[in-house]
């Protein structure tokens, strides 16, 4: 008969379900874990509070981490196998900004409103939200006002530069400075007279405009002329309530100049006054106005305080046609384009003017050139590097600074040209002046150097006559016509600039 076994203890029978789950665990093939997993592992951990990282996690097996998972389709799942899913929502804010740049700084010169943006934002009568490179003149002319207003003191300051140098604009923002800084320290603000001086039908009516802008002025005496009720007014104590400070900008002040300078002695002289409550800023172009025409106001005790606006440099105009177009979602000019700009104008002149003028020309430039294309091809794309290049900034600078004396040059015949020539390189050195017979020489070796049959020395005097006749030369007295000196009336950079086109001359200006 067969022995039956007996049944074993709790612990035995616990051990051999172990043993079958365990084979039973080695015979079945494991299900692939799915990298979502273990990014979602990765996320949850990256979740979890600092105080919890030590705390082991709990482990899921990968058929109920599947199960639990409310992605089933194979495109969330292969969106989420992606690394970049651990971050999702930066992605995806990420991406729309791209998306929105991408939108924002496609330029079409084709677009009549991108066109007139562009303008608009180089036009000289739009004014920016900051005056940048100006920072140290405006700060020295705010602390000026800022100490008249908390001495109650009157003062007069004069501010002076070449034109373009952004002196008026500077001026608006100091006034904007004066009036926020009054209201934050609980002082009357000041009251404000901006004249430009040009619009003056006399210039007397300064005073008269003055004498309107102060309240307290309407009640005195109209039988007297209004620079002597300002006199008046200023030399007696106010009340307290009309002691408010009066802040006047003469722009354009070197228009008040007048054979006996009386005119600005006065206006000057109203900030000396015992009671005078006038903070006057004068704003012209002259650099040396307060020596030449005001040599009496030292002595008067009344001479101003000067501050000198330069001209601007490369990079201080670079940087403003930046700042200008930065506010644009889109790009317009070459940065080569608005360099070579920059560089010509600090070179000429310095006037920022000039430079937002240069660059709107440039841009006409463009807008016919595609104009010209739109003709050809009506329904051709737009390509994408069309912008305002060198070439359209080159031909508005020639457009620019174009002068009548290279128009003259270039209109010259060669063999005047070749003189013109001559006598570029001639008065190169310290020298101001040669013989016909000097510049004759330098002539025949520029004519011997290119084969080109010369001309006589009577005919050469004869050119020079004629050049001389014209502006360019200048051609001193003398019985022998070889004994006649010969000078220079044009600056030499008119010359190159009038046949640098031609290589010839090109080469004989080096």
């Amino acid at each position: 008969m067969p022995t039956i076994a007996e049944p074993s203890s709790p612990m035995a029978a616990r051990s051999e379900n172990i043993r079958v789950l365990r084979s039973a665990e080695v015979n079945t093939p494991r299900k692939r874990k799915l990298r979502s997993d273990s990014a979602a592992e990765v996320a949850s951990t990256a979740a979890l509070p600092e105080n919890s990282i030590s705390t082991p996690m709990k482990w899921k097996s990968p058929r109920r981490c599947t199960v639990s998972s409310p992605r089933t389709s194979k495109e969330e799942i292969k969106e989420e196998d992606s690394d970049d899913n651990l971050a999702s929502p930066v992605k995806s804010a990420v991406k729309k900004l791209s998306d929105c740049l991408n939108v924002q700084s496609q330029w079409n010169p084709r677009d009549d409103e991108q066109m007139k943006a562009v303008k608009e934002a180089l036009h000289v009568s739009k004014a920016p939200s900051t005056v940048v490179c100006r920072e140290d003149e405006q700060r020295r002319v705010f602390e000026f006002v800022k100490g008249c207003m908390e001495q109650k003191k009157a003062g007069s300051l004069y501010i002076c530069g070449c034109p373009g140098t952004g002196k008026s604009l500077s001026m608006e923002k100091v006034r904007q400075q004066a009036e926020d800084w009054a209201n934050q320290e609980g002082l009357l603000c000041p009251e404000t007279l901006s004249v430009n001086c040009t619009s003056l039908t006399k210039t007397a009516d300064i005073f008269s405009k003055i004498l309107g802008e102060n309240e307290s002025g309407k009640k005195a005496n109209g039988s007297s002329s209004p620079l002597q009720q300002l006199q008046i007014l200023f030399s007696q104590k106010q009340q307290p309530s009309s002691s408010k400070m009066m802040l006047i900008i003469a722009d354009e002040m070197d228009y008040l100049i007048t054979r006996d300078r009386a005119v600005l002695h006065e206006l000057f002289m109203l900030t000396t006054l015992p009671f005078s409550r006038c903070i006057l800023i004068g704003v012209a172009n002259a650099i040396d106005l307060a020596d030449r025409f005001l040599p009496n106001l030292k002595s008067l005790n009344c001479r101003p305080l000067v501050v000198t606006f330069r001209a601007y440099s490369k990079e201080q105009i670079l940087r403003i046609l930046k700042e200008r177009l930065v506010a644009l979602p889109f790009v317009a000019f070459q940065s080569n384009a608005l360099e070579i700009c920059a560089r010509k104008v600090s070179a000429a002149s310095g006037d920022m003017r000039k430079a937002l003028c240069v660059c709107r020309s440039a841009l006409e430039i463009l807008e016919i050139e595609v104009r010209g294309s739109i003709d050809q091809e009506p329904q051709g794309p737009v390509p994408e590097d069309q912008l305002v290049k060198m070439n359209h900034m080159i031909a508005a600078l020639s457009k620019t600074f174009k002068s009548p004396v290279v128009d003259t040059i270039q209109s010259l015949p060669q063999h005047q040209q070749i003189i013109v020539c001559s006598a570029a390189k001639a008065f190169r050195g310290s020298k101001k002046d040669r013989s016909i017979a000097e510049l004759n020489k330098l002539y025949l070796e520029i004519c011997k150097s290119t084969m080109i049959t010369p001309a006589g020395i009577t005919e050469f005097t004869n050119m020079c006559t004629v050049l001389n006749d014209q502006g360019i030369l200048k051609l001193s007295q003398a019985r022998d016509d070889k004994l006649k000196r010969v000078s220079l009336r044009v600056d030499e950079a008119d010359i190159t600039f009038a046949l640098k086109e031609i290589r010839f001359f090109r080469n004989c200006l080096l």
